[in-house]
């Protein structure tokens, strides 16, 4: 890297947006009938040289909305024991005010104006954020209301894989299948593989000679 230009920066990277990882625990598929119970959240960091890296995990448990519907099947999924004396759930609002805190500081940190979800199937993820976000009136979400970068895309476009479990291996990271369908397991996963395919490409951009009658 010229010692002579300045660092990268985040907030130039993806037009003052900050990359965070998200991933939920649901009582279901639909956003605003079923419950939404359980949410992790990862800022995505770059160093000097424009290499990307998971910050730290920002998670709670959720409360089951009033009125809000709980499959079984969900639960059997995921594993989560709505009763559980140390679950230490919050309710929706203050659940959202933890997460977004810790949002908003690492956008501010990074210098940029907003966050971007990234999740694997982020329109899922970012469907249940909204539904909670009005059902309580929240007016600080950082997030962009409706763009996503969604590993799917990435994680097809890399290693010709979609599922989750197998984009990961795929990858070459590990993967755990008895600790697979937690918030935090599985934002954490996702978080590592798309700081690798970001990585890649910035390594194989790199390499790419400029197009034919540009200027240096």
């Amino acid at each position: 890297m010229d010692s002579t230009l300045p660092p990268p920066r985040m907030a130039d990277r993806f037009r003052g947006f900050l990359p965070v990882v998200v991933d939920l625990e649901t009582g279901g598929f639909e956003a605003n009938r079923h419950a939404l119970l359980e949410i992790a959240a990862i800022p995505i960091l770059m160093d000097g040289e424009g290499r990307f890296s998971p910050g730290e995990t920002i998670t709670t448990h959720v409360e089951p909305f009033p009125g809000s519907e709980i499959d079984p099947k969900s639960l059997e999924i995921t594993g989560i024991d709505i009763g559980h004396p140390f679950r230490d759930a919050k309710p929706e609002r203050e659940a959202l005010d933890h997460i977004f805190t810790g949002v908003r500081a690492a956008a501010r940190k990074a210098e940029c104006q907003r966050a971007i979800l990234v999740g694997h199937n982020a329109h899922f993820d970012l469907g249940f954020l909204n539904a909670a976000v009005a059902r309580v009136g929240h007016k600080r979400n950082p997030f962009h209301p409706f763009s996503t970068f969604d590993t799917v895309t990435l994680a097809g476009l890399a290693f010709g894989q979609t599922v989750l479990s197998r984009a990961v291996q795929a990858a070459g990271l590990s993967w755990d299948g008895e600790q697979a369908h937690s918030a935090v397991y599985d934002t954490e996963r996702t978080a590592e593989l798309f700081c690798l395919i970001m990585n890649r490409w910035r390594d194989y951009a790199g390499l790419l000679p400029p197009p034919a009658g540009s200027t240096p």
